[in-house]
C-alpha cells in the first residue's frame, strides 16, 4: 500500500503546475497561452521574465528530487528486498509524467526537463551535475534552451553508465529513457531548430509584464 501511495504522491507532486500558478497569481497570465504554450520554466522566462522563471525552475527541480527522496521514507525496505530500485523507477516516471501531464492543470504541462533534473540529483548527483555543465556550455554558446536540454539529456546516460557507473540495470535503463523521452517532448523544438526558426532565450525584462500586469500592483 505504501508503495502505491509513494507513486501517487510522486505523480501529484509532479502535477503541481508551478508555471501556471505563478503566471495566474502574480501576473494574471496563463503562460500556456503565450510563447511556446509550454507550462515550464523556459516559457515562463520567455513570457514573464527571469524574476518569474527562476522560482518556477527551482520548484520544478525540487518536485523531481523530493518525489524520489520520499520513497525510502515512506516505504520500509528490508535488507533482502530487491524491489527498491523498481519503486524508485516508478516514482521517477510518475513525477515526470505528472509534470508533463498534470491532473491539476488539465493535463497540459511542461516538457519534464526540470523534474528530470531533480530526479537526476536524487539518484545520480554527479551525473546530473555533469549534465548541468553540458547544458550551460551549450546554452552559453547558442542561447537555445531546447538544444541545451536535448544535448544534456542525450549525454546523461553516458555519464550514468560510463563516467559514474551505477550498479543496477534499472537505473541504467532510466538514464537511457531520459535520452529518449526528451527528444519526444521536444519534437516541435527540433523541427524549429532544423528550420532555423527556434527562438533564443532573452533575460531582459518583459515590457508590460514586470511593471503593468502584476496583480500586486493593480
Amino acid at each position: 500500500m505504501m508503495i502505491l501511495i509513494s507513486i501517487l504522491l510522486a505523480y501529484l507532486m509532479g502535477s503541481v503546475p508551478t508555471a501556471v500558478w505563478v503566471g495566474r497569481l502574480f501576473y494574471d497570465i496563463d503562460v500556456r497561452t503565450q510563447g511556446s504554450g509550454n507550462a515550464g520554466a523556459t516559457n515562463t522566462i520567455r513570457v514573464l521574465g527571469v524574476k518569474a522563471g527562476i522560482p518556477v525552475m527551482i520548484v520544478d527541480v525540487l518536485k523531481g528530487y523530493f518525489a524520489v527522496w520520499l520513497v525510502p521514507h515512506l516505504v520500509e525496505f528490508s535488507p533482502d528486498d530487491n524491489s527498491k530500485p523498481y519503486v524508485l523507477l516508478l516514482a521517477s516516471v510518475a513525477v515526470v509524467l505528472g509534470h508533463t501531464f498534470p491532473v491539476l492543470a488539465g493535463f497540459r504541462g511542461g516538457k519534464g526537463v526540470a523534474s528530470i533534473l531533480g530526479v537526476g540529483f536524487a539518484l545520480f548527483p554527479f551525473s546530473a551535475l555533469c549534465a548541468v555543465i553540458v547544458f550551460l556550455l551549450v546554452f552559453i554558446t547558442t542561447r537555445y534552451v531546447s538544444l541545451s536540454s536535448l544535448t544534456a539529456g542525450i549525454c546523461f546516460p553516458l555519464f550514468v553508465n560510463f563516467l559514474f557507473p551505477t550498479d543496477h540495470w534499472v537505473f541504467q535503463a532510466l538514464s537511457i529513457g531520459v535520452a529518449v523521452f526528451l527528444p519526444l517532448t521536444h519534437r516541435k523544438n527540433i523541427e524549429r531548430l532544423v528550420k532555423g526558426t527556434e527562438s533564443k532565450i532573452s533575460f531582459r525584462k518583459k515590457p508590460g509584464i514586470e511593471g503593468v500586469n502584476k496583480k500586486s500592483e493593480n
